[in-house]
């Protein structure tokens, strides 16, 4: 099912990531050194068949599902927007020279966006987001320049004009999720994200530059969540396409929340390093506050997977010659000292070498070390690079450079998300259905009888006729996921388009497809370890373990005869 989005609880929260962190990064375990730990193996044994069934049904989870990668693709899409949006604004208001070249990089923000949409909802629902979405950027700059030269007026038209992108973009969404996404929580969102960018904008602008970069950090936050969302209603929308994988898995918010700690990261880096070159002392402060609060979360992110120890490590390397250094940096370039300039890069240099061991050593080499070395060096060089260009007026190339960094961080987040779920990968694998506990007061045992070649079914002493049977195939035994369902009380439906297969059994819905090897729990997917498949009578069967398991019931199985015994107290 889609998960409604909150808008009441997106109003009144920032994204913690440190909260995130708990339950997303915390892995119930906390690892005493970070070189050389191994996770410890659960037992193979299984005290019952219902436990060893449910076991077998979670899966491998995977950060990088076609349905995280379109969240992730809009996690970087929506966040870099928001930041683009604010930077644009101020620097329209300031008359800053690179005011022309921070719309353009806006503009083209959206304009990355169309091949997306496009992909999803043809050219003409991309015809139509692209309309919508540059009307939105012209009267966002409308409203820059009419509250600057004070037209009440022309402010008012610009107001206007965002309160009918608002109407029109959530209606887009609307309409084109087919309600996945309502209207009325999508213009929730919509009043929610232009209210985040004019706060940042207006505190920057009344000198509240602690108030302007905090409100900045809850917005650029709010985006990911929106993202996840977006891309919840999209999969809901059009399953097949993203192979019926889910975007809000456990593994999915773990890259998610990566994605944001290094994003924030880049984009806080290059605004406070363009404040202080500029001297802008007030605002470059409290920009330098803003990253201390980033590194704090990340160390809070790197805590609850590696423990204290392994978080002040990685705190003590990323401050002492990476943060530490960039004011460094900056004042080398701005006084054209070359040799504090050469300084300051060795010191970068330190950073990248020691990081990229530590990375290395902490996912037990699932991140290998030159691999590691060659990302953070390309990291900061882009960084370097963005105050270069601008410090030489070149403002087109800074932006442009600064958007191929921002970019960089997600595929960062990617590299470091699958690394962790690979190395932890039990505790990002979702849970097989729990069944009800019997009440011993009201104890009724049912059961069902069945056996391989007979097409009889016994449901507590009755005797029905199935036109099928159960059989083995490849070792496994395979039975009639209908009788066995509808002998047990459950509904079962078939959706010839899809191939899909639907069992409502009591508050449970369990959805397969034919031919495929997975399939769905209230939403949840999980593996069945073999291929659904239509037998020669045109009947879905399904491994005989994998399905009593997940519906909870005991199984004896008569090897002299291959009668199939299943109880189970209801």
């Amino acid at each position: 099912m889609f998960k409604m989005f909150n808008v009441k609880n997106l109003e009144t929260k920032k994204f913690n990531v440190k909260k995130l962190a708990v339950p997303v990064l915390g892995l119930a375990l906390i690892v005493p050194t970070v070189a050389g730990f191994a996770p410890a193996q659960a037992s193979a044994a299984a005290t019952n068949i219902a436990a060893t069934a449910a076991q077998m049904s979670t899966m491998k989870a995977s950060a990088a599902t076609p349905a995280v990668e379109l969240r992730s693709a809009l996690d970087l899409l929506l966040s870099e927007h928001y930041q683009l949006a604010v930077n644009a604004m101020i620097t329209a208001y300031e008359g800053s020279p690179d005011a022309a070249a921070a719309y353009a990089a806006l503009d083209q923000n959206a304009k990355d966006m169309l091949p997306a949409i496009e992909s999803l909802y043809g050219k003409e629902g991309a015809a139509e987001f692209g309309r919508i979405f540059n009307a939105h950027n012209k009267a966002t700059d409308d409203l820059v320049k009419a509250q600057k030269a004070g037209n009440t007026a022309a402010v008012q038209a610009a107001e206007a004009n965002l309160e009918k992108f608002i109407k029109e973009f959530s209606a887009f969404l609307g309409t084109a999720t087919g309600g996945k996404l309502p209207q009325a929580t999508a213009e929730q969102v919509l009043r929610l994200h232009e209210g985040q960018v004019q706060e940042a904008f207006d505190k920057h602008v009344a000198g509240d530059f602690k108030g302007a970069y905090t409100s900045y950090r809850t917005g650029l936050s709010t985006m990911f969540t929106i993202s996840e969302a977006l891309s919840t209603a999209i999969v809901t929308q059009m399953p097949e396409k993203f192979q019926n994988t889910k975007s809000d898995t456990p593994a999915g918010d773990l890259r998610s929340a990566l994605n944001y700690l290094f994003a924030e990261h880049f984009a806080l880096a290059t605004l406070q390093m363009k404040e202080q070159y500029n001297g802008m002392s007030a605002s470059s402060n409290a920009l330098v506050a803003a990253e201390a609060a980033n590194t704090k979360d990340f160390k809070a992110a790197i805590a609850s997977v590696y423990g204290a120890a392994g978080a002040d490590q990685f705190e003590k390397l990323w401050t002492t010659d990476h943060i530490n250094v960039q004011a460094q940096y900056v004042a080398a370039v701005k006084s054209e000292d070359q040799a504090a300039i050469t300084a300051a890069k060795a010191q970068i240099t330190k950073f990248t070498k020691e990081m990229a061991a530590f990375l290395a050593a902490a996912t037990e080499n699932r991140i290998p070390e030159a691999g590691a070395l060659e990302g953070l060096t390309a990291h900061e060089n882009q960084v370097q690079q963005v105050l270069d260009q601008y410090a030489a007026q070149d403002y087109t190339g800074s932006y442009k450079t600064e958007r191929e960094g921002y970019a960089l961080m997600f595929g960062v987040g990617k590299l470091l998300s699958g690394a962790l779920v690979d190395q932890f990968n039990s505790n990002f694998q979702e849970p097989a259905m729990t069944p009800a506990k019997p009440d011993p007061a009201n104890l009724n045992i049912m059961t069902v009888k069945l056996q391989v070649g007979s097409p009889n079914l016994t449901l507590n002493g009755k005797t029905t006729k199935m036109d099928t049977m159960p059989r083995v195939w490849s070792g496994t035994t395979y039975v009639p996921l209908r009788f066995l369902s509808e002998g047990i009380g459950a509904d079962v439906k078939y959706d010839n388009k899809t191939k899909a297969v639907t069992v409502k059994a009591g508050s449970d819905t369990l959805k397969f497809w034919l031919n495929k090897d997975f399939m769905e729990v209230n939403g949840k997917r999980q593996p069945v370890g073999h291929k659904v498949f239509a037998d020669e009578n045109g009947r879905t069967v399904v491994p005989l373990r994998f399905i009593t398991g997940l519906l909870g019931w005991d199984i004896a199985v008569n090897s002299s005869n291959w009668t199939i015994t299943l109880t189970k107290s209801m």
